[in-house]
């Protein structure tokens, strides 16, 4: 018996990365699963590859329009809406005194814009479902600040104050909210070379990061199952940390440093 059993899921920038894992996982733990992107090839090929429990549905999270014709697809293929993860997310490098407001706004639109409509779109049908789990992907980076992503971590800031307004909110209608907060993870967040940003997260991560390694979309999203599980059905309007122990403090030196 899956974790997942008789529950819809919708899973935005689902073609890569962590949403991804999270779509295999959820849909392995019997969820049906709305593989939700912009990458229209990419995501095809997953939801194929999940099989009939899967549907993908093209989706730029910064517009309403598709938002709303995203969740009606997926109450209209599966019947009902029991989970939202918000996971699109972008990252633009610059410190806050080089960062146009153009490329501020493009962060902010997707990463923190794209989470209000996510679960603005998706409140009245998962109340009409009974309740259900929302799970945004904020950052440690919601957390601490870093610097010369100044952009990213406003959004990932606002996504965690939003979070908690939304759980209060919604909590009289039997919706959890809650955000998850990644530290370096695997993932291909931006236009940038894979196997180098790679070489660079594993070589700060193996000297800085307390577990000694970076994490794998498949450890965030074995967190985000868990708050999609009726297992965390007394958890709302919390962050969840996985970053390796980041937050707790920097381990001292290893090896040859």
């Amino acid at each position: 018996m899956g974790r997942l059993d008789g529950k819809v899921a919708l899973i935005s920038g689902a073609a890569r990365g962590m949403g991804n894992a999270e779509a295999r996982l959820f849909a392995a733990e019997g969820a049906r699963v709305v593989v939700a992107d912009i990458v229209d090839d990419e995501g095809k090929t997953l939801a194929s590859d999940i099989g009939d429990s899967a549907l993908f549905q093209h989706l730029d999270v910064t517009s309403e329009e598709e938002w709303n014709a995203c969740v009606a697809a997926t109450t209209r293929a599966f019947g009902r809406l029991d989970i939202l993860v918000n996971n699109a997310g972008i990252a633009i490098p610059a410190p806050m005194r080089d960062l146009s407001l153009e490329n501020y706004r493009a962060v902010t639109e997707v990463n923190q814009t794209g989470v209000f409509l996510g679960m603005k779109a998706a409140t009245p049908a998962m109340e009409a479902s009974g309740g259900g789990s929302m799970i945004n992907i904020s950052s440690i980076d919601g957390i601490i600040a870093m610097d010369l992503v100044f952009a990213y971590v406003a959004s990932k800031f606002a996504v965690r104050g939003m979070t908690k307004a939304a759980a209060i909110e919604l909590a009289s209608v039997g919706i959890r909210v809650n955000s998850i907060h990644p530290g370096f993870v695997h993932t291909q967040l931006g236009n940038f070379d894979p196997e180098g940003t790679r070489k660079i997260l594993d070589h700060y991560s193996s000297r800085r990061v307390p577990l000694g390694r970076t994490g794998e979309p498949e450890d965030i999203a074995r967190l985000a199952l868990f708050l999609a599980s009726d297992e965390s059905g007394y958890c709302t309007g919390s962050e969840f940390v996985a970053d390796g122990g980041i937050l707790a403090g920097e381990p001292a030196p290893r090896g040859n440093e």
